[in-house]
């Protein structure tokens, strides 16, 4: 058997391959949506004397929103002497989680492209190969279902907490004569994305672990015990 790299760009026009590179592109945009982020909210506090100032919070990726300074220690608010207040908050473990998964994800389906065009011929005359692309892939699309549904129930907890109620109750804990309301929102549109497309990624993942099943032993087993049964039954009595 010939184990040398041979160039062959026919995989990538069989569903095989061609997912396989929707899976790069995908995974790709889903990491770079949210690990690229930068916002900052501007906040108008009312306060008991009547006058109004403005602050702002700026916050990004990964989203320790425990350590976004809302209130400098000592500073003066409303005529008044505060100490440091930080936002309330802490989404950094599930978009970590999520930027890794999909940061695996896009290597993997490097190597795995790498594989199917330029030594397609040993993948296919291996037991070995397509059942550990099987296996990874199905891993692949778990990993996906988890990180983006806690990625979607940490993006809710970053909203709430950059937003007028989750703010409004950071600034009671220091002063219940202020009140205060978001007057300028950064727009999270890019981290709405980032979800959809790691859902999407799970889809696509889902799709290609049955194309990848197809090339392994266990499929081809099947398929010859069914023909084997069918033969074997031959013609009922007249």
């Amino acid at each position: 058997m010939q184990t040398g790299f041979r160039l062959n760009l026919s995989p990538v026009k069989e569903p095989l391959g061609f997912i396989k590179l929707l899976e790069w592109f995908s995974a790709v945009f889903a990491f770079g949506c949210c690990s690229s982020f930068n916002g900052t909210n501007v906040i108008s506090l009312f306060c008991a004397n009547g006058t109004n100032e403005t602050v702002s919070a700026a916050f990004s990726y990964p989203f320790r929103l425990n350590q976004v300074l809302l209130f400098k220690d000592n500073g003066t608010v409303c005529n008044r002497s505060l100490a440091g207040t930080h936002l309330v908050g802490d989404a950094s473990s599930s978009v970590e989680f999520f930027v890794a998964v999909g940061v695996l994800a896009f290597l993997y389906c490097m190597v795995a492209l790498l594989v199917y065009l330029g030594y397609m011929h040993v993948y296919r005359d291996s037991n070995f190969g397509p059942a550990f692309d099987f296996l990874v892939t199905s891993a692949f699309a778990v990993l996906w279902l988890v990180s983006s549904s806690a990625w979607a129930r940490g993006l809710q907890k970053v909203k709430y907490a950059t937003g007028t109620e989750g703010i409004h109750q950071t600034v009671r804990t220091r002063d219940h004569d202020i009140t205060c309301n978001v007057t300028q929102f950064a727009s999270m549109r890019s981290l709405d994305i980032s979800v959809v497309l790691g859902f999407l990624n799970l889809i696509i993942w889902s799709f290609n672990a049955w194309f990848v099943y197809k090339e392994t032993c266990w499929h081809s087993q099947k398929g010859r015990s069914q023909q084997e049964a069918a033969r074997g039954r031959g013609p009922g009595p007249i």
